[in-house]
């Protein structure tokens, strides 16, 4: 009798109090030392018996087909099938004595044994599986049913290990989250690529994941970084199972806003996933070849003169990837700072009319709070509505369950919960964000006059991050025709620089809404002042 040594454990569930492999195998070299029995050779494998199609079982049998063993040693029969397919060629090879032992702890099989007591063992073990994936897949959708995503949690979020198994929950990392949340911020200005927030969170702010936090935790992948900008989970849904379409209201608390991430997916949608540079200057990424639609990329060239002087010179020109026979241009980067600041001295405000602009900000706020009163009541009848849609749906689902006639089929049921759960949210957050949306109007229109003011002024003294970052904000569709800049002005910016010359005239006479002279002029500001306060 020549045996083979068989030890295997998977990471599942259903192997979770099993001893691990090189425990069974000192206990199987025990086991073969005080049978005397010939070992020749041993197999090990991590991998689920549930299924067939384990390779390095299946290379066992086929070896002992080839007679190189007639026998094999293994904890349990359990560690050989957990499914009919295995356990019945196990079975059958016992049969027809290609396998002339199987040796458990405790127990040898035979061919002369009864093949009920084997198949009735393999049917335990087969029937253990079902039962676990049952009771797993029921767990599941409990848990999934009170509002939490089953799983490892997202990056920011923790599981609750102190909390018994199936009423674990996710909270907030308080080590992760707030780092997370900065990752969006950057994305949602539109200045960052994400291998750029990659780099400037494992480098600059030391981000580490959760994994192997005994060993200080491991730096985050690259991959990593847009499977968080592409996760809906952040803004409060997550989608159970994946690809089933049955989208679910978590019960954790969103990090961003469902615009937010709308926003995040619009720039993902415009801009890819970029390769990373070698060398990072303040414009790539930002501009486009006006003739041929590539992008533009900058390099620097190093110029000596005799008399030992060097020169560092930086030129934006045409990728040419989609054209290689491109004439556009270059744009030493003196000439285009030039260009930029030309049109933010267009869009500069004075410090006189910004004053004027804000007090009169707050002044018409009071008129739009009756306006947002009545909106803020016709939610709430919108809300209650949909609460009682809900509750209707539920009913006739329900009594389809109990009577023989179909009220409402299993998809259309799922599908109008969907739709109506994320109406109702939408609701529940407008009415929550209700009251805080005047003064976020205010706060931001604030921003926005105060960047007109001093902009040009930060473009000037600010380092190249700074530059990329208000030219992101001045305009969209920014290209490059001919060796100079053509930027699509952003709404506001556009009513500011068509009507600089009269902001200048309402700022000098601007001192107070009541001054009778004022009027006039307010009468006349109106046809800008919509546009300018609402963007």
């Amino acid at each position: 009798m020549k045996y083979f040594i068989y030890a295997r454990k998977s990471s599942e569930t259903e192997d979770r109090q099993v001893a691990s492999i090189d425990a069974q195998i000192d206990e199987l070299k025990k086991i073969a030392s005080e049978s005397k029995l010939d070992v020749v050779g041993t197999f090990t494998e991590s991998q689920s018996a549930k299924e067939p199609g384990r390779p390095i079982f299946l290379e066992m049998l086929q070896r002992i087909h080839k007679g190189e063993a007639n026998g094999i040693l293994c904890w349990k029969l359990d560690r050989l099938a957990r499914n009919p397919v295995d356990g019945g060629q196990i079975s059958w090879m016992l049969q027809r004595s290609v396998l002339q032992s199987i040796q458990t702890y405790g127990k040898e099989y035979t061919p002369g044994d009864n093949s009920i007591l084997i198949g009735v063992e393999f049917g335990q073990a087969n029937q253990f599986v079902r039962d676990l994936s049952v009771n797993v897949k029921r767990g599941l959708r409990k848990k999934v049913n009170d509002g939490w995503l089953p799983g490892v949690a997202p990056a920011g979020y923790l599981n609750t290990p102190d909390r018994e198994k199936g009423y674990k929950i996710l909270v907030e990392d308080p080590e992760r989250f707030h780092l997370v949340r900065r990752m969006w911020d950057l994305m949602l200005t539109g200045n960052y690529t994400p291998l750029r927030i990659h780099k400037i969170a494992t480098k600059e702010w030391g981000y580490r994941t959760v994994q192997r936090k005994r060993l200080g935790g491991s730096p985050m992948s690259r991959s990593a970084i847009y499977k968080i900008l592409n996760n809906p989970f952040y803004y409060g849904y997550f989608e159970f199972p994946v690809g089933s379409g049955n989208w679910v209201k978590g019960k954790h608390k969103p990090m961003i806003t469902e615009e937010e991430y709308q926003h995040v997916q619009v720039i993902l949608g415009k801009r890819g996933k970029p390769a990373p540079k070698r060398h990072l200057f303040a414009f790539t990424g930002l501009m486009r070849c006006a003739s041929c639609g590539s992008s533009i990329t900058a390099e620097e060239k190093i110029k000596h003169q005799k008399n030992g002087n060097v020169h560092y010179y930086i030129y934006y020109h045409c990728t040419k990837k989609k054209n290689p026979d491109c004439t556009e241009k270059s744009i030493e980067v003196k000439k285009l700072h030039s260009q930029i600041d030309s049109v933010l001295q267009g869009v500069t405000i004075s410090e006189g009319f910004k004053t004027w602009a804000i007090k009169h900000l707050h002044e018409i706020r009071q008129g739009e709070a009756i306006t947002q009163q009545v909106a803020f009541q016709n939610k709430q009848r919108e809300l209650e509505g949909a609460t009682e849609q809900l509750a209707s749906l539920l009913l006739k689902y329900t009594s389809s369950s109990n009577t023989n006639g179909q009220l409402i089929s299993d998809g259309e049921y799922q599908a109008l919960k969907s739709t109506l759960l994320k109406r109702k949210q939408s609701l529940e957050n407008d009415l929550q964000g209700q009251g805080k949306q005047l003064e976020q109007w205010i706060e931001l229109t604030e921003k926005t006059f105060n960047f007109a003011r001093y902009a040009r002024l930060w473009f000037l003294n600010g380092d190249s991050d700074t530059r990329r970052a208000i030219l992101g904000c001045l305009g969209s569709n920014l290209l490059l025709e001919r060796g100079k800049l053509r930027i699509e002005l952003r709404p506001a910016f556009q009513s500011i620089f068509k009507n600089n010359d009269y902001v200048g005239v309402v700022a000098d006479s601007a001192r107070t809404s009541t001054n009778p002279a004022m009027k006039r002029k307010s009468e006349a500001f109106g046809f800008a002042n919509p546009t300018w306060l609402r963007r």
